[in-house]
């Protein structure tokens, strides 16, 4: 599966666009800057002047020439940096800024073998594209951890909830370095997808590539492609992504119609990332029995052996916000 070239088109102007943006930026703190420390532009156009004649000397002979101009820029960067500070700006003030320092908004890095290879975030805007992750990009949007709250629980119900969040925060953090993988069950409505879509909000920002399904359309997607024979060379590259994103989180686990095929592909997507070492999280309101009894005794070997186990449960929040929501309502009137 590829982008289209209207696709491609699209993000690179996205890019663009945020190159110009940065310029602009960069543009208008250098007249501010120039405005309040003349000093600070006389050093910046000495350069120029310095690297002119630093080049003659060179041509002339002057071996030494380079390593003085060398010095000359460093001793200026240093000045004006002093300069800066002694103004009340930061020192870094007019550094280029990039949404993204790795690709430095270009979306592509350099290989140590001198290829070109698509950045992380490129990578991640290629994901929201192909596989229509719009559903998790709205959700985080209005659910994360500066939205939780532990209001909705109480006693065991709410140690439980406080012990997941930790987990998760864990998770987050060391995620670079730390192989976990992490498995949300337990009755409906207590917050499952909700500390999922948390999650992928933290990694996302970190620049991660993070695949977000509903265990039915993940199990659809792979259905269409696997037995669509005209999409053989579009399943090569859904199956890398499945296995080699850097989270893939299949949502609400047990709501699909689970055959063969679906137990099948499941431990298949499992077992391969468990292999290559990169991480999944599962969210179901399936019980430890009932996952036992609906899939391989492998596939629940596999998630109690190698994933975090979270259960949380109480009452149903998105029911308890519709009537807080209703109450409110009836009081204003």
């Amino acid at each position: 599966m590829a982008l289209t070239n209207s696709q491609y088109e699209a993000i690179q102007k996205k890019y663009e666009r945020r190159r110009d943006v940065h310029r602009s930026l960069g543009r208008s703190r250098q007249e501010e800057v120039y405005a309040a420390i003349p000093e600070f532009q006389q050093l910046a156009e000495s350069v120029s002047t310095l690297s002119v004649a630093s080049a003659r000397r060179m041509l002339e002979g002057d071996d030494d020439a380079l390593d003085v101009l060398r010095r000359q820029l460093t001793e200026i960067a240093s000045r004006q940096k002093q300069l800066l500070i002694q103004n009340g700006f930061p020192a870094d003030y007019l550094d280029p800024d990039y949404d993204c320092p790795d690709c430095r908004d270009t979306g592509y890095i350099l290989t140590e073998d001198g290829m070109r290879r698509k950045c992380h975030c490129f990578r991640q805007q290629e994901i929201s594209i192909l596989y229509a992750q719009s559903n998790i990009q709205e959700q985080i949007a209005r659910e994360n951890f500066s939205s939780l709250s532990y209001d909705y629980y109480q006693g065991e119900d709410l140690r439980r909830f406080e012990t997941a969040v930790q987990i998760c925060k864990k998770f987050v953090q060391s995620f670079k370095k730390d192989y976990r993988n992490l498995f949300f069950y337990g009755t409906v409505g207590t917050g499952k997808s909700f500390l999922s879509g948390c999650i992928a909000q933290e990694l996302l920002q970190q620049g991660h590539s993070v695949i977000y399904f509903s265990a039915p359309g993940l199990f659809d997607t792979l259905a269409r492609y696997s037995f669509d024979a005209k999409s053989k060379e579009a399943l090569h590259d859904l199956y890398e992504d499945f296995y080699n994103c850097d989270l893939l989180i299949i949502d609400d686990l047990g709501t699909e119609i689970t055959n063969s095929f679906v137990t099948s592909q499941l431990f298949s997507c499992l077992n391969e990332r468990y292999l290559r070492g990169r991480a999944t999280l599962i969210s179901t309101n399936l019980s430890l029995e009932e996952l036992r009894d609906r899939y391989s005794d492998r596939i629940f070997s596999r998630i109690t052996s190698s994933f975090t186990l979270c259960k949380l449960t109480g009452p149903d929040i998105r029911i308890l916000k519709k009537r807080m929501a209703s109450s409110w309502t009836q009081t204003a009137t």
